[in-house]
């Protein structure tokens, strides 16, 4: 019995060693499995992260077609009609570089961002120095496009004068689309082509004549339907007092005579010198007696444009609203 009891126990010894072994040799198995996963889940993230870095779109910008980084996270913008786009957008996070030196009051909330020069002259050493994915340019900066090419791919959005409205809307889409916002984008301009198409609606059944009047220290200069703000009368719908005005970059120069000729109903003025900074106070259109004899100055339809808005910005989705609140002012 004792020799019987003996042989008992010892097999149960065994058996439970061996039970023991194959636990712990299970646990060291799925312990090796569970960090084989992780490692290989850790893996394809990083692997993720860097396809997607390495994705590219091809979009169309003043030059033509172009391939840039696909929803880049840093970048320089020199265009303020792009940057507030990008804010629109809720890209605000992505801009690390823009020049300050005349950045509009209703963008004011990147003044913290690093400044990177001047709008007219670019800093290209602290450009360079931020390393950005892409730059974003305006007409203003066309002359360092190749300097700027060779720190990052860049791209340049500008209004053809030939056709405001639509290129303004292409410009807005095609750098949408950099960032997969293409979406967002299109519900924010049907908002904005509602609003231009009620006062359009409105404009058509008017008779009243329009000048467009920009001051600069005194100098007064007008501008027609292909012009920097031809989409007055192109998106609008307001009706020009001079059907001859001659396309230039700053205008047809003109004086206070031309405007008590012409007799417009609506005189909207712009304030160059305010924009950029300077003495203004020969800029008060309103105060001129020849303008208080025309029809606009009777009738208290001398209407000051935002400057900074229409000067330095005036083809993104923000200024485009305050653009449409502004000339709504002429109703």
């Amino acid at each position: 019995m004792k020799k019987f009891l003996s042989t008992f126990l010892l097999a149960v010894s065994v058996i439970t060693l061996a039970a023991c072994g194959n636990s712990k040799e299970s646990s060291s198995k799925e312990s090796s499995t569970s960090t084989s996963q992780v490692s290989s889940s850790s893996s394809s993230s990083s692997e993720t992260s860097k396809a997607e870095d390495k994705k590219v779109v091809e979009i169309k910008d003043k030059n033509g077609k172009k391939t840039v980084p696909y929803n880049p996270k840093k970048v320089v913008v020199f265009n303020y009609s792009s940057l507030d786009t990008l804010d629109s957008l809720g890209l605000k996070d992505r801009v690390v570089g823009l020049p300050k030196d005349v950045l509009p009051t209703y963008l004011k909330q990147y003044g913290n961002v690093e400044s990177v020069g001047g709008v007219l002259e670019p800093d290209l050493e602290k450009v360079n120095k931020i390393k950005p994915d892409l730059i974003i340019i305006s007409g203003r900066q066309k002359n360092y496009q190749e300097k700027l090419e060779k720190i990052a791919p860049t791209v340049f959005f500008s209004v053809e004068e030939s056709a405001p409205w639509k290129s303004t809307q292409e410009g807005i889409q095609e750098l949408a689309k950099i960032f997969g916002k293409e979406e967002e984008a299109d519900k924010k301009l049907a908002s904005i082509q509602s609003s231009m198409d009620k006062l359009k609606e409105e404009n058509s059944k008017s008779d009243k004549k329009s000048l467009i009047i920009m001051a600069s220290e005194g100098s007064l200069s007008t501008f027609g339907k292909e012009s920097r703000f031809g989409i007055i009368f192109d998106a609008y719908g307001f009706k020009p007092a001079d059907d001859n005005i001659k396309s230039e970059g700053h205008g047809q120069s003109v004086s206070y005579e031309y405007i008590a000729e012409k007799n417009p109903d609506i005189i909207f003025t712009i304030d160059r010198t305010k924009a950029i900074g300077g003495d203004d106070s020969k800029n008060n259109l309103a105060d001129n007696d020849l303008v208080k004899e025309t029809n606009a100055g009777k009738n208290g339809k001398v209407i000051s444009l935002d400057p900074q808005v229409w000067y330095l910005a005036g083809s993104g989705i923000e200024s485009l609203e305050i653009m449409t609140s502004d000339l709504q002012k002429a109703e």
